[in-house]
Parts: structure tokens; C-alpha cells; sequence
């Protein structure tokens, strides 16, 4: 049985053009969780809802839309008996429901609708069949805990709360029989080892996630008689592995380094991982989002329920595809609206507009005339204009066409043409200016065509140069020093006496100071 989390970070877009069943069967689970789908339920489409081969189980945020949001996926051979959205059971409703929530007593209501209310768990149930030959009861909660705004302290107290619901659930699960795997976004780097700037190891082993971890989480040689605690599956096959991050900083770029974090987890209770656990791994090289998934492999079999609970999607009433009435397309009619029988509507009654005609909106008629009519090319025999002239009746032509409201029928306009390399449009194909023309009686030279074109070309480089000297565009960035290239510009989003404010930095992905390949400490205000 191989198990898969996944933080999307928007699960349209993980999806893509190729849509979500190629997604899932690249990831080649039998149970995917995904966190952070940023799908509100009113925004769920079906292809995203339904996907063939697959039951879902979907978490929505009821705050806010576009943000938070779990999945589960599972394969028909891994079916799940019950299922659930939730820790605290405040949002179950309907039968086929996991159950065993512990104790909550220390939460009031309005703390476990809060911490549900944000689409951070779905819970599902599984059959399955061990190496030992046994049958029980796998029970897999998918979790995207709360992040710790370091701007708002609230929120971090938001997330021990959540850490100690999950506590309370999980290990009421236990004690009710069978195994539990918790997989997802635990939002918390437990180890050194974990994170890539890990700074002082005082303070970071002071961090109040990292001590509800170390209360939870079973290590080898330091927890032996207590089995109600849980195993980080990656630690206990690959203890010493360093630089396995599983979340990098899109912003920084340092995905292209490898200096991130490793937040995602799958946690088996422990005789689950020691009996039953054969592989567990990160998986960076799949792309898509700012996270990579992590798989765990289990020797047991997964047996497939015969029957979807009733959280599955395919059950939600927009994606039933339950038989509408006739009636509910029908709308009542008031009795006394209805003309009596053998009674004729009157002539306004038939006419939607009362009588009123409808006016013409289309194109001018063809003998309409045009104000840009008045504004013709001048007589070839006439007296040649020089550039002034030709520009002045340009512009007073274009500007009429602009009062005017529309654009004139192109079958009859003529438009201004002269001997300032404008050619006229009309139903005579003429040759361009510069060109060998026969001459007319009074005849045109070639030369004073060129004079023309001589005229008006230092004009309109003086208006280039004007625009140019007015706005000379974005300054070249500075480079910076370690490096000699071109430093990027980068906004202050931290709220404080700075924010708005722009700076230049190195363009190059963060990593480790020692790195050659990272970004230097090259920092300039823009202003």
C-alpha cells in the first residue's frame, strides 16, 4: 500500500492543462492527500470533483475563498469504508462516519468550529490486510496545519490549538484499535537537520511546534514503553540524511539551491512503522509547487469497501446528477395577466417597443457624406505644400474622424494624401511616392517630392528625440558586487516604517553563505 502528500499550492494549477487523472496516476498511489486545493465548495468543477478511477473527499475553507483546503483521492481498489471532514466532528452530518474524537473538554464550541472551519483535515477509513495475515482497520488523516504569522500572534496560538486537536483524535483512534497515519503539511521543521538556516539551536528547540513534536513523535532508544505515540516514517529509515527539504521559497528561487525546509510528514503510529513500513522517501523532482511530495510504502494489502461513504464528492447534490422536475422550470402567472379568451392584444401590446421604431445603428449609406470627405488630396497640378501644411491637414482630418464618433465606410473613404509619402486611398491603385509617375500638365517633379520627405524628416526626429528626454524609461539596475550582474528590484511587504518601499538585491537563488552558485549580500534602496 503506498500512501502520497502533496501541498499543490492550488490545485487547478497543479492539474493543468493534462488535467488531474494524469496527475494522480504519475504519483502511482493507492491514497493521495493533498493540501492547500484553494477550492472553495461553490468554485468545485467536475473534472476536479470526479476523476475516473479515484474516489474524492474534499475539505473546504468556510472563511475564505481561494485559501486553505485538503483533498483525498483514492484509488477503487483502496475505497475507503467511512469518511469524514474535520477533527472535531462538528461538521459531520450524515452516516459512515469515522468517529472516536477523544477529548475535547479543554476546547470550547466555538474554538472546534473555528479550527474546522478552515478546511484543514479530512479523515478516511480503510480495510486492510497485514504481512502477519491479520485484518484491521487503517485510519489516514489528512492535515494542513496552520501557519504561525510571526504578525499576528493569534494565529500561532490558532496553530498549537490545531496541534493538540489532532493529538486528541489520533490517539483516541488508537485506543479504539486499529493503526493511524497522519500525512500532510505539519507546517513545522522538527530537527536541525530539517531546516536549512536552523540559526542559534537553542532557541530553535524552544520553538513551541518543535516542542509539541518532540512530546509526540517516538524516537528510537528514547520512547520504548510508550506506544501511543507516533514515528516520522522518513527519520526512521533515513536518520541521517541531510538537505531533504520538501518546501522552498518561490520568491528566492531557492528550489534551484536546495536550501528550504522539510515540513511535510507521514506519521505512522508505531507499530504500524515497525511492523509494516518498507519505504519512505521525498520525491523534489516532481515540480508544480512550492513543495514536493513525500511517499511512504506499507507491506499491507488495501481492501477496497464495496460502497463510497457518503462524504465522497460524487454524492455532493451538484455532481448527483439526481433527475430535475419539470415544475421547477415552470413560473406561476397571475390569473388577471392573462388576456380573457376570444379578447385580441391590442397593437401596443404586440409591439415590444409600443408602436416606436427602431432606429438604424448600422454603417453610413453610401451617399452619406463624411466630414473627412472635405479633407482631399490636393490637385496634382497644384502648388506642393510644404511639411507643416501636409502635417496640419492630417491632423485636422484625424481629429474630425475622432469627433465625429465612428470610423468611415472604408468603400468610400478617401483618405488625406499628399506628397509627404501618404499615399491615397480610393479606388485607384496609385504608385508610391518616389516613384517614376507620368507627368500631369502642370506635372510634378520627383525633386520636389524628395524636398518634401527632406522637410518633415528632421521634425519628426525631433519629436522622437522630445519623447525620449520626457520619459527615458526604467533606470539600469545597479550590479552587484560579489558577482558584477545585474541586481534585481524587489518591494518591502512587511508591514512597518518601510513597507512599499523598493530595493535592489543580487538576482541569484538563495542558499547557504558558503555557496559561490547563491545570492550575495549586495542590498541598495531604490530611492
Amino acid at each position: 500500500m503506498r500512501l502520497v502528500t502533496w501541498n499543490v499550492n492550488g490545485l487547478r494549477a497543479a492539474a493543468g492543462s493534462a488535467g488531474l487523472r494524469q496527475l494522480l496516476d504519475s504519483l502511482g498511489a493507492d491514497v493521495i492527500c493533498l493540501q492547500e486545493t484553494k477550492i472553495t465548495r461553490d468554485l468545485l468543477e467536475e473534472p476536479l470533483a470526479i476523476v475516473e478511477g479515484y474516489s474524492s473527499y474534499f475539505s473546504f475553507s468556510r472563511t475564505r475563498s481561494g485559501y486553505s483546503g485538503v483533498a483525498t483521492f483514492c484509488k477503487a481498489s483502496a475505497t475507503p469504508e467511512a469518511a469524514e471532514e474535520g477533527l472535531s466532528g462538528l461538521f459531520t452530518k450524515h452516516g459512515g462516519a469515522v468517529g472516536c474524537y477523544g477529548n475535547t473538554e479543554d476546547f470550547a464550541a466555538d474554538e472546534l468550529k473555528a479550527l474546522d472551519s478552515e478546511g484543514r483535515a479530512v479523515i478516511t477509513r480503510h480495510r486492510i490486510h497485514t504481512s502477519e495475515q491479520q485484518e484491521t482497520v487503517l485510519t489516514v488523516i489528512n492535515v494542513y496545519c496552520p501557519r504561525a504569522d510571526p504578525e499576528k500572534p493569534e494565529r500561532g496560538d490558532f496553530k498549537l490549538q490545531f496541534y493538540h486537536l489532532l493529538q486528541a483524535r489520533a490517539e483516541a483512534l488508537l485506543r479504539a484499535g486499529g493503526h493511524v497515519v497522519i500525512l500532510g503539511d505539519i507546517n513545522t521543521a522538527h530537527r536541525p537537520i530539517d531546516h536549512c538556516d536552523p540559526g542559534d539551536l537553542e532557541s530553535f528547540q524552544e520553538h513551541p511546534g518543535r516542542r509539541w513534536l518532540d512530546t509526540f513523535l517516538w524516537e528510537p532508544g528514547r520512547d520504548s514503553e510508550n506506544e501511543n505515540l507516533f514515528v516520522d516514517t522518513f527519520r526512521l529509515l533515513n536518520p541521517s540524511q541531510a538537505e531533504a527539504y520538501t518546501c522552498w521559497c518561490n520568491v528566492t528561487g531557492s528550489r534551484h539551491l536546495n536550501y528550504g525546509t522539510r515540513i511535510d510528514y507521514i506519521l505512522a503510529d508505531r507499530a504500524l512503522a515497525l511492523l509494516e513500513l518498507t519505504d519512505a522517501q521525498i520525491m523534489p523532482e516532481v515540480l508544480g509547487s512550492d513543495h514536493c511530495p513525500v511517499q511512504a510504502v506499507l507491506k499491507s494489502i488495501c481492501l477496497a469497501a464495496p460502497r463510497c461513504p457518503l462524504l465522497c464528492t460524487r454524492f455532493l447534490p451538484e455532481f448527483a446528477g439526481t433527475q430535475q422536475k419539470l415544475s421547477r422550470f415552470l413560473v406561476k402567472v397571475e390569473q388577471n395577466s392573462l388576456p380573457e379568451k376570444g379578447q385580441k392584444r391590442s397593437k401596443a401590446e404586440r409591439s415590444p417597443l409600443g408602436g416606436s421604431k427602431k432606429r438604424r445603428t448600422g454603417p453610413a449609406q453610401k451617399g452619406q457624406g463624411d466630414l473627412r470627405s472635405f479633407f482631399r488630396a490636393p490637385n496634382l497640378g497644384a502648388e506642393p505644400m510644404d511639411g507643416g501644411r501636409c502635417q496640419a491637414v492630417l491632423n485636422v482630418a484625424q481629429r474630425a474622424a475622432e469627433d465625429s464618433g465612428k470610423e468611415p465606410p472604408m468603400e468610400n473613404a478617401e483618405r488625406t494624401a499628399d506628397k509627404c509619402g501618404v499615399e491615397e486611398v480610393s479606388g485607384v491603385t496609385q504608385a508610391p511616392v518616389g516613384s517614376p509617375k507620368k507627368e500631369s500638365s502642370k506635372g510634378v517633379t520627383s525633386k520636389e517630392t524628395m524636398n518634401c520627405e527632406k522637410d518633415t524628416l528632421p521634425s519628426m526626429r525631433n519629436q522622437s528625440a522630445l519623447w525620449k528626454s520626457l520619459l527615458p524609461g526604467p533606470a539600469h539596475p545597479p550590479h552587484c558586487k560579489a558577482h558584477k550582474e545585474p541586481c534585481v528590484l524587489r518591494t518591502v511587504k512587511k508591514q512597518g516604517p518601510n513597507c512599499g518601499r523598493r530595493f535592489f538585491v543580487c538576482a541569484r537563488p538563495l542558499g547557504k553563505p558558503s555557496d559561490p552558485r547563491a545570492r550575495c549580500d549586495y542590498f541598495l534602496w531604490a530611492s
